[in-house]
C-alpha cells in the first residue's frame, strides 16, 4: 500500500439534533393569506437557504400539521388557522459564506387575472411531502403487526417518492398532491402514536421530509415499517427486530429513532438500547453471559439512549455508502427483574418503537473496466465509479495516473473504495498528495461476483477542478477444478481415499501476471460441495466424492458454501475439521480459514485470516488437537468460504511430500446442540423472515444455554420437581370432601386438575428431572383449564342452586373457559371474568336467602368461623402471592404454596351437603354378601 493509503476511522455518526432546529422547513408568524399570495414565494427562499446551508443528505422534519406551500403542491387553498405562514430566517452559521440572498416578493398579481406560478430554483431537487400509499402484508402466524414501505421503489401499490407525473399539456404548476390531515396530538409529544412525529394513532399519517441536498445525482427512497411494543431484556426473544434492505449503489443512509408510549399516564425514562448490523441480525449479550468454547462472537454496533430524548425524535444514525442487501435494527429495553408478572392483570408501561430508513441512491455511476484508464474531471460534486470483481480473482490494484490541478502541483483527490458495514468498517481510504510517488492500493482477495464501490472526491476548493486518471488490474487465475466424471470414479473407487494421484489437472492458465501456476507458488483447488436443505434454518453441506479432503503444500483447498438465500442468516453455522493423527507430523500445521465474500488465499504469508474487506476465522489442527470446531451466530448473508492449506512454519522442506486427509462437517442448524438439556429453540418470526433463540431454565443461562454461573444442582432440580408436583396431592382433600358430600361432579374436576397439573409440572421440568406423557402444549392447556374450573365449579357450588341448573352452568362455564384458553392462555382475565360472573351468582343466592330468612347466610357461626373464613384467608394468601410474589428463583416454592392454598381452599369453602341427601357411603351389607348403597336399598325391598 502506498504512503498515501489511509484507513478511514468511520463512515456513521450517531447524531441528535437539538430540539429547535433553525430555518429549514419551519414556518415563522404571520397571518394566512390567500393561495395566491407570498407565501409560496417564501417558502421557495426557505428550500435555497437550505441548498446553501445545510450539508448532504441531511433531513430536516416537518411537522405533517404544517400546510406546505400551494404553489408547491398544487393545492389551492389556504394555510389552517393558528399555522406560520412566514418561516423564519436561517441564523449565519447554517446559512454560511455562500448563502444567496432571497430574491423579492413578486408583485400581486391584476383583479381578474390568475398569476403565474414560478418553478422551484434550479439545481435543487424538489422537496418530497408526497407519501406512497401503505402496502401492508397480511400478517402471519402470531398475528403481528406487519411493515410498510414507504416511497420505495420496490413498494407494490406504492408510488416512488422521488418520482413526479409529467403535466398534462396546457396544466400550469406541478401536479396536485393531497395534503395529509393535521396531527390529532398536536401539543402533547407523548400522545402521539407510534413511529414518526406528526402520525395519528392509527398511523395513517405519514411524515413529510424536507430534503435538502446540493449534490444532483441522487435520489431520495424512504422506508419503513410497522411499529412494535419494546420488552425487557430476557433472551432473544424479547427483542424486537427490523429487517430492512439497503439498495444497491447507496451513498447515504439516515436511520431515524422515534419511541412514543402507548398509556396516557406518565411512565418512568428508561433506556433504549438499538443495534445495528448488516448482513444478519445483531448478536447482543446484555446479561453479560459467556458463550461457549467454540463460538466466535463480534460485538454488534449499539446506541443507547433515553425515551424521553428518542421521544422527541432527536436521535439518528448517518452512515456513508453502506452496504447494500439485508440490514436488521434491533431494539430492546434494560434486563429484566426476573419478576413473572401476570399478563393484564397490572396496566404497565408499553412503549413503542419504530426505525425509519432513508437511503440516497446514486444515479450516475461510471464502470470502471480492468486494464482501461478512465478519465475524469472533479469539481465540487463526488465521482461515483465501480468496477465488477469476477470469481478467483487473487488481488486487485487500483492506481490513480495523470493527476492534475489548476492549483498547482499535487492530487488534491481521495479515494473511498469499498463499502462500510456495521460494526467493523473495512472501507480503504486513498489520498494522494505527491506526484512523484506511486499512488495505487492493493486488495488482496477482494469480494468475488460482485460490483466493487469507488468514490472519487475532490480535497481541493469548490472552484477549482481537478483531472485523473484512475485504473483497476485485476490478478486472477483459473482453478482446479474436480469434474462430475472424476468425481463419478472417485466415488465409485474409494470415495474417502482420495489420492495425490486423483487430483485433476489445471485447466488452462488465465491471462494476467501469473508466475509458475498463479501468482507464484499459489494453486488452488476448488471442491464442488451439494447444499442439502434439510429443515427450516437446517443445511447440510458436504463435498461430492465423499467427506475427506486432501491437503498439500503446493497446493490450497476452497470449499464455496451457499449462505446467500436471505433465509440462512438466523441459524448457526457450524464448522467442524478432524485429520488422521497418523498423517500429521510434529513439524506439520493445517491452517485454515472461514471468510464471507472471499477465501483467504495467503496462507504462506500470514495466518490472520483476513481479507481486503473481512476479517475470517482462523482454525488449527496439529498433532496435539487433531480436531477443531466453530460456531458462527447468525452468518451474514453472504457466499462463505472455507479455505485449507498445509503449512510447514519452521522448516518448508519437510512438507514437500506431506499428504494430509482432513474430515469436514459443514452445517447450519437453528441452535446449537438444539440448546442443550437446560434449553428451549424455539423459531422466532418478523413477517416473512426467521430466526432461532435460545430460551434457558433451571438457572442456566448464555446464548447457547451453556453458561452454568447460576445454574442449579441435579439435586435442586429434583427436589423443585417434587415440590411443583407433589404439592398437587394437597386435591385429595377437596377429592375426599367431595365424595363425603356427594358432590361427585366436583370430585371428578379435582381430580382432573390434579392429574394434568402433576405432570404438566413434571414436564416443564429441564434436564433429568423431566417426564412428558403427552405433548407439552396439551398438557399445559390442560392444566390452565382444569385450574380455571375448579374455581368455577367451587363458587358455584357454594353458590347452592338447584341441581340442573348448576350442572347447566357447570358445562357452560367450562366451554367458555376453553374458549377464552384457545384464544389467550396467557390473559388473566380470561379465567377470572367467569370466575367473577360466577362470585356474583353465589352473592346474589347469599343476599336472597339472607332477606328472605330475615338473617344472616350461612346462619351458623360455626360455618364462618371454622370453613368460610379459613377457605377466603387461603385464597387470598394464593391469588397475592400468584399475583405479585412469584420470580424466576422462587418460583418453585411460591407455586408450590399456591398448589396447596388453592386446594386447601376449595375443601374448606365447599358447602355441607343438601340435608335430604345422605352421605354417599355403604353402611349396611346384604345376606347375600353384596355391597350395596343405601338408596337403591330402599328400592330393592319396596313391595309393587
Amino acid at each position: 500500500m502506498s504512503p498515501g493509503m489511509a484507513a478511514q476511522a468511520s463512515s456513521w455518526t450517531v447524531g441528535v439534533r437539538p430540539g429547535k432546529t433553525a430555518g429549514c422547513g419551519r414556518p415563522g408568524r404571520g397571518a394566512p393569506g390567500p393561495a395566491e399570495s407570498a407565501v409560496a414565494v417564501r417558502w421557495r427562499r426557505q428550500i435555497a437557504r437550505c441548498a446553501s446551508g445545510i450539508l448532504l443528505g441531511e433531513l430536516v422534519p416537518v411537522r405533517a400539521a404544517v400546510a406546505p406551500p400551494p404553489s408547491l403542491f398544487g393545492l389551492a387553498r389556504s394555510p389552517p388557522a393558528g399555522v406560520d405562514a412566514e418561516p423564519p430566517r436561517i441564523s449565519e452559521s447554517r446559512q454560511g459564506p455562500e448563502a444567496r440572498p432571497a430574491p423579492p416578493p413578486p408583485r400581486p398579481a391584476a383583479p381578474g387575472r390568475r398569476r403565474r406560478r414560478d418553478p422551484p430554483p434550479r439545481g435543487l431537487a424538489p422537496c418530497l411531502g408526497e407519501t406512497a400509499s401503505r402496502a401492508p402484508i397480511a400478517p402471519v402466524g402470531s398475528g403481528a403487526p406487519e411493515g410498510t414501505l414507504r416511497g420505495g421503489r420496490d413498494a407494490p401499490g406504492t408510488e416512488d417518492a422521488g418520482s413526479r407525473r409529467r403535466r398534462a399539456p396546457g396544466e400550469r404548476g406541478p401536479p396536485q398532491t393531497a395534503r395529509p390531515p393535521p396531527d390529532r396530538y398536536p401539543g402533547d409529544p407523548r400522545k402521539r402514536a407510534p413511529g414518526a412525529p406528526g402520525l395519528s394513532p392509527t398511523g395513517s399519517l405519514h411524515p413529510i421530509w424536507l430534503l435538502c441536498n446540493r449534490e444532483a445525482g441522487l435520489v431520495p427512497e424512504h422506508f419503513s415499517q410497522a411499529p412494535q411494543k419494546l420488552s425487557f431484556y430476557s433472551w432473544y426473544g424479547s427483542v424486537r427486530l427490523f429487517h430492512f434492505r439497503v439498495p444497491p449503489d447507496t451513498a447515504r443512509l439516515h436511520w431515524l429513532l422515534h419511541a412514543s408510549q402507548e398509556s396516557s399516564r406518565a411512565c418512568p425514562d428508561v433506556e433504549i438500547t438499538v443495534h445495528f448490523r448488516a448482513g444478519a441480525p445483531p448478536v447482543i449479550n446484555p446479561l453479560g453471559t459467556s458463550f461457549s468454547n467454540t463460538t466466535s462472537v463480534r460485538a454488534s454496533f449499539c446506541i443507547r439512549t433515553l425515551f424521553s430524548t428518542m421521544l422527541l425524535g432527536n436521535t439518528s444514525v448517518n452512515i456513508s455508502y453502506p452496504a447494500p442487501g439485508d440490514w436488521f435494527v434491533a431494539a430492546h429495553l434494560p434486563p429484566s427483574s426476573q419478576k413473572i408478572e401476570v399478563k393484564d392483570f397490572v396496566s404497565t408501561c408499553a412503549y413503542i418503537f419504530q426505525p425509519d430508513m432513508l437511503v440516497m441512491r446514486m444515479v450516475e455511476v461510471s464502470i470502471l473496466e480492468p486494464d482501461v484508464p478512465l478519465l475524469k474531471t472533479l469539481l465540487s460534486r463526488p465521482t461515483y465509479l465501480k468496477v465488477f470483481v469476477p470469481e478467483y480473482t487473487q488481488e486487485l490494484r487500483l492506481e490513480l495516473q495523470g493527476c492534475a490541478s489548476k492549483d498547482g502541483p499535487g492530487c488534491p483527490v481521495q479515494l473511498t473504495v469499498g463499502t462500510a458495514a456495521l460494526p467493523r468498517n473495512f472501507q480503504k481510504v486513498l489520498t494522494c498528495s505527491s506526484l512523484s510517488s506511486s499512488c495505487h492500493v492493493l486488495l488482496p482477495s477482494p469480494p468475488w461476483g460482485r460490483w466493487l464501490q469507488v468514490v472519487a472526491e475532490s480535497l481541493a476548493e469548490p472552484p477549482l477542478s481537478v483531472a485523473f486518471s484512475a485504473e483497476a488490474t485485476l490478478t486472477a487465475c483459473r482453478p482446479w477444478r474436480l469434474t462430475l466424471h472424476r468425481l463419478g470414479q472417485n466415488s465409485s473407487d474409494q470415495s474417502n481415499n482420495t489420492s495425490a494421484d486423483q487430483l485433476p489437472h489445471p485447466g488452462p492458465r488465465a491471462p494476467g501476471p501469473c508466475g509458475r501456476e498463479c501468482g507464484g507458488p499459489l494453486r488452488l483447488l476448488s471442491y464442488p460441495l451439494l447444499r442439502e436443505d434439510l429443515d427450516v434454518l437446517s443445511v447440510r453441506f458436504q463435498p461430492l466424492d465423499g467427506v475427506m479432503v486432501l491437503l498439500r503444500p503446493d497446493l490450497l483447498s476452497v470449499m464455496r458454501l451457499h449462505l446467500d438465500t436471505g433465509m440462512d442468516s438466523g441459524g448457526s453455522f457450524t464448522v467442524t475439521l478432524r485429520a488422521n493423527k497418523t498423517e500429521i507430523t510434529n513439524s506439520t500445521l493445517i491452517a485454515a480459514c472461514v471468510n464471507a465474500a472471499s477465501p483467504f488465499l495467503r496462507f504462506n504469508a500470514s495466518l490472520n485470516c483476513t481479507t481486503a474487506f473481512f476479517q475470517g476465522y482462523p482454525l488449527s489442527l496439529n498433532t496435539l488437537s487433531p480436531t477443531a470446531s466453530l460456531t458462527i451466530p447468525y452468518p451474514e448473508t453472504d457466499s462463505w468460504y472455507l479455505s485449507l492449506q498445509l503449512v510447514c512454519p519452521e522448516s518448508p522442506r519437510d512438507c514437500e511430500q506431506a499428504r494430509v486427509r482432513v474430515e469436514t462437517t459443514l452445517y447450519l442448524t437453528p441452535c446449537l446442540d438444539d440448546c442443550g438439556p437446560y434449553g428451549q429453540c424455539l423459531l422466532l418470526r418478523r413477517h416473512s423472515y426467521v430466526y432461532a433463540g435460545c430460551s434457558c431454565k433451571a438457572g442456566w443461562r448464555g446464548w447457547s444455554c451453556t453458561d452454568n454461573g447460576t445454574a442449579q444442582t441435579v439435586a435442586q432440580q429434583k427436589a423443585a420437581a417434587l415440590l411443583l408436583t407433589l404439592s398437587n396431592l394437597m386435591f385429595l382433600a377437596p377429592i375426599a370432601v367431595s365424595v363425603h358430600r356427594a358432590f361427585l361432579v366436583e370430585a371428578f374436576v379435582y381430580l382432573y386438575t390434579m392429574f394434568f397439573s402433576t405432570f404438566y409440572h413434571a414436564c416443564d421440568q429441564p434436564g433429568e428431572a423431566m417426564l412428558c406423557i403427552l405433548n407439552y402444549d396439551t398438557l399445559q392447556y390442560c392444566d390452565f383449564l382444569g385450574s380455571g374450573a375448579s374455581t368455577w365449579v367451587t363458587i358455584l357450588c357454594m353458590a347452592r342452586l338447584k341441581t340442573v341448573l348448576k350442572h347447566i352452568l357447570f358445562v357452560l362455564g367450562t366451554l367458555v373457559m376453553a374458549m377464552s384458553l384457545q384464544l389467550d392462555r396467557r390473559g388473566i382475565w380470561n379465567l377470572m371474568g367467569p370466575c367473577l360472573f360466577a362470585f356474583v351468582i353465589m352473592s346474589s343466592m347469599w343476599v336472597y336467602r339472607c332477606g328472605r330468612r330475615r338473617q344472616c347466610y350461612p346462619t351458623s357461626w360455626q360455618r364462618w368461623v371454622f370453613y368460610l373464613l379459613p377457605g377466603i384467608s387461603m385464597a387470598s394468601v394464593g391469588i397475592a402471592i400468584y399475583t405479585s410474589m412469584m420470580t424466576n428463583d422462587n418460583y418453585y416454592y411460591t407455586h408450590s404454596i399456591w398448589h396447596m392454598l388453592l386446594a386447601g381452599g376449595a375443601a374448606f369453602l365447599l358447602p355441607p351437603r343438601e340435608e335430604q341427601v345422605e352421605p354417599w357411603a355403604c353402611s349396611q351389607r346384604l345376606s347375600c354378601h353384596y355391597q350395596i348403597c343405601r338408596n337403591d336399598r330402599d328400592e330393592l325391598y319396596a313391595v309393587t
